[in-house]
């Protein structure tokens, strides 16, 4: 079947089948079906949409709460609907009390997504990995957590519960709430921003028959581990979330330095993906022979 038929009827794979195996799933981030696309086209089993590049792509602006849970959901949409891979998504607070929770879930999960990640953050929040965070109290989030489990209409789709205490609280605290939304249904914990490696075991040894997150922030407050050490660990996924963004950024301000300094990109044009490559790349051939199987016959 056409990937392009078959991904407008929603088929792909399971996270929780790929969490029963033995691998540790790494999920790169995406920003746009574009990102993804690549994603998949590289071989990953998994893309991670990132909140911190879906504000920076479609507003231009920091990941400091801006978004609305609508804005959200359709970047998640269509990322979903542009590839085959699970899909973990960004869904900030939850946008919202348990009864905004119940709502985020539902349109997450009708939007084709495999998992969220819902933080205890109050509203509205802050990147995990930026200064002068705040929390809610962990009982309000075991509810987000207790209903977001509740909503869900399978459970193929997974509730990823983050608690970004650590940098308001300290780590006991962070892993306090984190055994707290694991009893409250959460299938998935999220301890952010780690400040060291000794941290970053001690939240695997705190959590041996749990599946981890781990978030490889690029640039941020936690160090940069060998992925060997993080499977070594324990760590079930391991996103890496604004990689793609930075480096699409430094790409495009190269490109708009070149045309301004000598009125042409061309001298660049040995560095980029060409005009026929990229057409095939996202699926022009596809769609030509989509064209040709649908178009009407002449003469019928």
């Amino acid at each position: 079947m056409s990937d392009f038929l078959r991904a407008k009827r929603g088929e792909r794979g399971s996270l929780r089948k790929l969490l029963s195996g033995g691998e540790t799933i790494v999920a790169p981030g995406a920003y746009d079906a574009l990102t993804a696309r690549l994603v998949e086209q590289a071989g990953f089993p998994a893309v991670y949409m990132t909140g911190f590049g879906t504000a920076a792509s479609l507003l231009g602006r920091p990941d400091v709460g801006l978004l609305t849970m609508s804005q959200m959901v359709d970047n998640a949409r269509r990322i979903a609907r542009a590839v085959d891979l699970p899909v973990i998504a960004d869904a900030d607070t939850g946008y919202g009390n348990p009864l905004n929770v119940i709502h985020t879930v539902q349109e997450y999960e009708r939007a084709g997504v495999s998992a969220i990640h819902i933080e205890d953050q109050i509203t509205p929040k802050k990147c995990g990995h930026m200064e002068n965070k705040q929390v809610i109290s962990g009982a309000e989030m075991c509810e987000k957590i207790h209903a977001a489990t509740e909503a869900r209409s399978s459970a193929e789709f997974l509730i990823i519960a983050r608690t970004d205490a650590r940098a308001v609280e300290g780590l006991e605290s962070a892993l306090r709430r984190a055994r707290a939304y694991r009893e409250a249904g959460a299938d998935i914990l999220f301890v952010e921003a780690p400040q060291s490696e000794v941290e970053v075991a001690e939240i695997a040894r705190a959590f041996p028959d749990v599946p981890l997150l781990f978030n490889w922030a690029e640039g941020g407050k936690t160090p940069p581990m060998p992925l060997e050490r993080l499977k070594e660990l324990g760590y079930r996924i391991v996103i890496f979330p604004i990689g793609a963004l930075l480096m699409a950024t430094q790409a495009v301000r190269k490109l708009l330095a070149e045309i301004r300094e000598h009125g042409s990109p061309m001298r660049m044009a040995p560095e980029w993906i060409s005009f026929q490559e990229f057409n095939e790349m996202i699926g022009l051939g596809e769609i030509r022979e989509l064209e040709k199987r649908f178009s009407t016959k002449s003469g019928s």
